[in-house]
């Protein structure tokens, strides 16, 4: 017999929240979890993304969380990226509906003093990045002295992306007898070291391997010679409207991304956002917002801009780029099928990228079909900086150019660019006919908006 939510013995407050929410059973991860968090013993757990995992630990936090006047907090929950923040603390507010509980969250990016007056106000619960939480505490105006609970959420992005020194620095602050509690969606060498370093004894609940695919969304793969002609194939797509309905493509690195984005803007200037980190903070929550909402269609990432990010009926994830870590590839696809629903995954491999789709296979143990690219998708002959020979590119380091044509022209331009003492009106001239690429900036949101001068 299945196991409901009301099996796990639950407040009637949070019961409630729950059956509001239209949740029925638990997800695997969520029962599994529930009672081993509850023994205060240090928890690891590793699940696929898309599991459920946040409302996995915060329920049997705020089961045992008590009502409280003190001003600082009793459970410090640390996550990679101010987006995720965002959503967490949304998670527990809609737990607490009919409870009251103080919840925070603080990020880097934005004032640090708004935030001291906000934690000043007291709270229970602090929801935060590891380089602003530990700004706060050494600026006193955060105590962990009555941290009881810590939780470090997607530890294997924050440990990618270089965290590991920040969660040191935090650690030593904290109050030594406490319940530490981990969730990764993968096991590396560095998730492993930092459990066997300041873990004690840990329990581990495992639901799914990081491999294992996932039975309810559906896998095809192309061969595509080129960036430009995975754009053509990509355009091709994205015009059937009625069957692309919420697209997430993933690009793998952020120029990546900016060129994929200008090349698609032309067709669907309207229906397309873009997210990375070099993005504005205000320009990517809007991003998000936008796509899950339903206001854009597609969406361009970054692996780890998207990791964790819960979208509702995404209907295609497209692997423009295939991912160089084969785990990343089964976040990617976690983006569809969830809630039990039916979901796409479409990837593209160049020649280069080959060697790095058996290895997702592998991994997998699952061979991804392969379809052959439609007759009506153009193969481009256009190359990219990175693409070129080796021999043939500029030597300029300019990462933003488009496209590359090879012939006479390029080194007509090198013996122009090698002259003396050319600046005035001819720098202006230079400058006008070579401008630097379009960049869109927060064009989805301001374009329409621009005062005529």
């Amino acid at each position: 017999m299945q196991t409901t939510f009301k099996d796990l013995n639950l407040s009637a407050q949070l019961l409630n929240a729950v059956e509001d929410l239209g949740f029925v059973h638990p997800t695997p991860i969520q029962e599994q979890t529930f009672s081993v968090v509850r023994s205060g013993k240090d928890v690891v757990g590793i699940a696929q993304t898309g599991t459920g995992k946040t409302f996995a630990y915060m329920m049997p936090l705020i089961t045992d969380l008590k009502y409280s006047t003190e001003k600082h907090p009793k459970i410090l929950v640390l996550v990679p990226t101010r987006e995720l923040v965002l959503q967490v603390v949304e998670e527990i507010e809609k737990l607490a509906k009919y409870i009251t509980l103080r919840v925070e969250g603080v990020y880097g990016g934005t004032n640090i003093n708004t935030q001291k007056r906000a934690i000043a106000q007291g709270t229970d619960i602090i929801v935060a990045t590891p380089g602003r939480v530990y700004d706060l505490a050494l600026s006193k105006a955060l105590n962990f002295k009555n941290i009881q609970k810590l939780v470090i959420d997607e530890v294997d992005v924050m440990l990618d992306l270089g965290f590991r020194f920040q969660l040191l620095n935090i650690f030593d602050i904290l109050p030594v007898r406490r319940q530490n509690i981990m969730f990764s969606a993968t096991m590396t060498e560095d998730v492993d070291a930092l459990i066997t370093d300041f873990f004690k004894s840990p329990e581990k609940v495992s639901v799914a391997l990081s491999g294992t695919p996932l039975d309810n969304i559906s896998q095809q793969c192309y061969d595509v010679p080129n960036f430009f002609t995975k754009v053509n194939l990509l355009n091709h797509f994205l015009r059937d409207k009625e069957t692309y309905t919420k697209v997430l493509v993933f690009a793998g690195f952020k120029r990546t991304a900016d060129l994929l984005f200008n090349s698609l803007d032309e067709s669907f200037a309207e229906e397309i956002c873009l997210i990375h980190s070099n993005k504005t903070q205000n320009y990517r929550i809007r991003s998000i917002r936008q796509f899950d909402e339903g206001k854009n269609r597609i969406l361009v990432a970054t692996d780890v801009m998207a990791r964790g990010l819960d979208f509702d009926g995404v209907s295609h994830v497209i692997n423009f780029d295939t991912p160089n870590f084969p785990e990343n590839y089964m976040h990617r696809i976690g983006r569809t099928g969830r809630a039990e629903k039916e979901g796409q995954s479409i990837l593209f491999s160049t020649a280069k990228e080959l060697e790095d789709k058996t290895a997702i296979e592998e991994l997998m143990n699952y061979e991804i079909p392969k379809v052959a690219l439609p007759e009506e998708v153009e193969i481009s002959e256009i190359l990219t900086e990175d693409e070129r020979p080796r021999e043939d590119r500029e030597g300029s380091k300019n990462r933003t150019s488009l496209e590359y044509v090879p012939g006479p022209a390029f080194h007509e331009k090198s013996e122009k660019n090698s002259q003396t003492n050319q600046g005035g009106s001819y720098r202006r001239e230079i400058a006008k006919k070579y401008k630097k690429p379009k960049t869109r900036g927060d064009k989805n949101y301001n374009k329409h908006n621009k005062k005529k001068k």
